[in-house]
This record gives structure tokens, sequence and C-alpha cells, in this order.
């Protein structure tokens, strides 16, 4: 038997048709729904991206605005400096400008106020040389003005004597001038022509005289006689056996001989010889060497053989066997 066809109901279909079209509706709801949410987010995106544009502008418009401020601070302040070191500068070329005026007035006044002129010279510290020849020699005159001359000048002037080792000169304000002068002593004497030419230790020599000034003299230099002048100084040769001199007087005073010294001959530097006129005996030293032992001996044969003219002999090693001895003058 045919299958019975299928009763429709058409409450079905219409409530079928009726469910369809509302999730149709729904459907296109939620679609409009999407939509608006889509567009909302585009939105906002691109809201997002004009915020982030604008801030990067303005941002970027405040480092520029940063960037000219502090350039244009940085102008400012080198005008600054620029001023200040202008100001500076006409401070200090006004400050020298007034140091040059006073200091030129200050002048003008010392060189040419009567107040300044000297009244006093005054020399201080010299025993051989009279002060009226260290003035004389040194040109300065009472009236002169007290800073008109110049200091090397003068010290040159002074230092002509022989007799002058040093000079200070001192302005003691308003009107005095002191000379101090330092004095080379005469010590020794060097034969020349029958006369006596004083030296000092250093060997320079300071006068030519007829009087031997109870001063030791000098045998057998060698320095030329046209040499033997008042400021000249000894020949090399001179110079080095005038220092075994000093030491042949050195020894000879620790023994209490230097006195007795009126004579010391330096012709050989291996046998220098002494001569004690108080005792007319004649010492023969030998070299330099030892002569604080050798000085010991004179000084032992001097009291043995006192009142006796002859010659003393301590020119050998006295610590190597050699015996000093004394030949009495027939």
């Amino acid at each position: 038997m045919p299958r019975k066809a299928k009763e429709i109901n058409p409450y079905y279909i219409e409530q079928k048709d009726k469910e369809s079209a509302e999730e149709i509706m729904k459907r296109k709801k939620q679609k409009e729904r999407e939509k608006r949410l889509n567009q909302k987010r585009r939105i906002e995106e691109k809201q997002d991206e004009f915020d982030l544009d604008t801030e990067t502008v303005i941002n970027m418009t405040n480092r520029n605005k940063m960037k000219k401020d502090e350039e244009r601070k940085k102008k400012i302040s080198k005008q600054e400096k620029k001023r200040r070191k202008r100001i500076k500068k006409i401070k200090f070329f006004v400050k020298l400008f007034l140091l040059v005026g006073i200091v030129a007035g200050g002048i003008t006044f010392a060189l040419t106020s009567p107040i300044f002129n000297i009244k006093d010279i005054n020399v201080i510290n010299n025993v051989t040389i009279p002060s009226d020849t260290i003035v004389s020699l040194s040109g300065l005159k009472s009236g002169d003005n007290i800073f008109k001359f110049y200091k090397g000048n003068i010290y040159d002037k002074i230092k002509e004597n022989p007799y002058v080792e040093n000079v200070e000169i001192h302005r003691k304000l308003p009107s005095t001038i002191e000379i101090d002068v330092t004095e080379r002593v005469a010590t020794y004497n060097i034969d020349f022509m029958g006369k006596y030419a004083y030296i000092n230790t250093q060997g320079y020599i300071l006068e030519i005289s007829e009087d031997s000034m109870g001063m030791p003299v000098i045998q057998g230099a060698t320095t030329n006689e046209e040499e033997i002048v008042p400021g000249n100084r000894l020949n090399n040769e001179d110079l080095t056996k005038l220092e075994q001199v000093i030491k042949i007087m050195n020894a000879a005073k620790d023994c209490g001989l230097d006195g007795q010294v009126t004579s010391i001959d330096i012709s050989n530097e291996n046998e220098y010889s002494i001569y004690l006129n108080e005792e007319k005996k004649t010492v023969h030293l030998g070299d330099a060497s030892d002569l604080s032992n050798k000085m010991l001996y004179v000084q032992a044969i001097i009291e043995s053989e006192a009142g006796k003219q002859g010659d003393i002999f301590v020119n050998g090693d006295l610590n190597n066997g050699f015996q000093a001895y004394f030949r009495e003058k027939v």
C-alpha cells in the first residue's frame, strides 16, 4: 500500500518561518553591532594614531623650543662674557694708566725735589783706605740727587783701589748715602826691586812700599816684574806656592813660631825654607808635607840650641827614619 503523504501543518510552517525571520533579524543585528564595534575600534585606533602623532609633534616642538632657548642662553652668556671681558680690560687699562701716572709723578718728584739731594756720605768698615779717598773714588757729591746715579758705576770706581774687595751702596732716604767697604788685608810681601809688594792671601798685589810693615817676605816668586802692579794678581805658579806658604804659616802659628818668621823661600817647591830672624836660624822644610810634625821638631831644636845661629833640617821623612838636626853657623 502506497505511503501516505505526510500531512502538512500550516501552523508549523508559519511558526518555522517566523523563527527563521527572527534568526535572520538577529544575525542582521549582530552583524550591524559588529560593524558598529569595528567602526568604533577603527575610529579609536585612528584617534590613538592622531594622539600619538600629535604628542610626537608636540615633543619635537618642545625640543626645538628648548634647543632654541638653550642656544639663546648660550648666545646671551657669550655676549655677557664678552661684555665682562671688555669691562675688565677697561678697568685694567684705567688702573694701568693711573699707576703709570702715579709712578711717573713719583719719579718726577723724586728726581727734582731738593728733599732728595745728598747731604751726607758715610763710609763704614774701612780700615786701610781713608774715607775721603773712597768718597772721592765714588764721584758722589753733596747736592747731587740721591737717585741720579747707577750703583754699578760706583762699585767699579771704588774697586779701582786694590785694597777694596767688595763694596755695597745703600741709599738712606731722604738724603744720606752709606758706602759699606770690605777691604783686602795685606799679609805677605814679595821682593820687588829692593822694595816690597804687599799681597793678601789670594795673591792680589795691593801696594808697592819701601816698608815691609813686619810682614813675612816671600822670596823666589816667578811673577814678572812688569806684572807686579797694584790691582794685579800673582801668576798661577806663585798662587799655587802661596797656598803652601799659608799652610806653612798655619803650622808655625800652631807652635807659636809664626811671629818669628821674617822670610819664606819658595824657589823650589820641594825645598821650602823659612828664616827666623829672632833666632837667626834658617829652617829647611823640604816639601809642604807633614808640616805639623816638622814644626814640633823645629820648636824642640830652637829650645835646645837657643842663642846659636845656624840651620835646622827637617826636610826628610821624619816618620821613616830621618832624624831632624841642627847645623851651627861657623
